[in-house]
């Protein structure tokens, strides 16, 4: 019962880390803006950038890194490390994409998820980070490899991990897809806009 009560405990304070609005934080103290009202309205990295520049947009990804690292280690401090760990993540990454901090409109969890990964697969997070960067640089459709990464973790997950963590992030991977689910539809119908690191192209506006 004790056990229950701590892993409730952790889930909660999982999600409140995560709905942590690092980007609306920043946009308010250092830029006098609310994000939200900006651009694309999200509380994520690429929204930032676009809306604030390159260092607000480095200082919300770091920031929301972190936020998937600490719900895990925290856990692991507390109970050990055990074999359902991902779920602190999942929470953190429910907690970014509906933080009840900034009325339940947050990001897409990519960065968040991104310290999750971190933390539970390091190899292949170096792996999926080099993958990342190199779309946006070569196509600049920063949703294409968040997408990417997405769809290659799941089948890396499917095929070599094992165990409730495989199937906690692998559900997660998908739900990162389906908040997407508007830059997929921009992709296929070929209005997707371009990031400023493409190699020759454009600023983002969209993701």
């Amino acid at each position: 019962m004790l056990m229950v009560l701590k892993i409730l405990l952790l889930c909660i304070s999982a999600y409140l880390i995560g709905a942590i609005p690092f980007a609306l934080i920043v946009g308010k103290v250092f830029y006098n803006a609310d994000i939200r009202t900006m651009g694309s309205g999200n509380l994520g990295t690429t929204n930032t950038f676009r809306c604030l520049g390159k260092k607000a947009g480095v200082i919300v990804f770091v920031m929301d890194v972190v936020k998937g690292i600490i719900a895990i280690f925290i856990p692991t401090l507390v109970i050990g490390r055990v074999e359902y760990l991902s779920i602190f993540g999942a929470f953190a990454m429910i907690g970014h994409v509906f933080p009840i901090f900034a009325n339940f409109r947050g990001g897409k969890a990519v960065a968040t998820g991104s310290g999750v990964f971190i933390f539970l697969y390091p190899f292949l997070s170096m792996v999926m980070i080099v993958i990342f960067f190199a779309t946006i640089f070569l196509t600049g459709y920063v949703s294409l490899g968040s997408i990417l990464i997405c769809l290659m973790s799941i089948i890396y997950l499917s095929i070599f991990e094992v165990g409730v963590d495989k199937y906690i992030m692998i559900t997660m991977c998908i739900f990162v897809i389906y908040m997407h689910k508007k830059n997929i539809k921009r992709l296929l119908n070929g209005t997707e806009s371009k990031s400023k690191l493409k190699i020759g192209g454009k600023n983002d506006r969209n993701n």
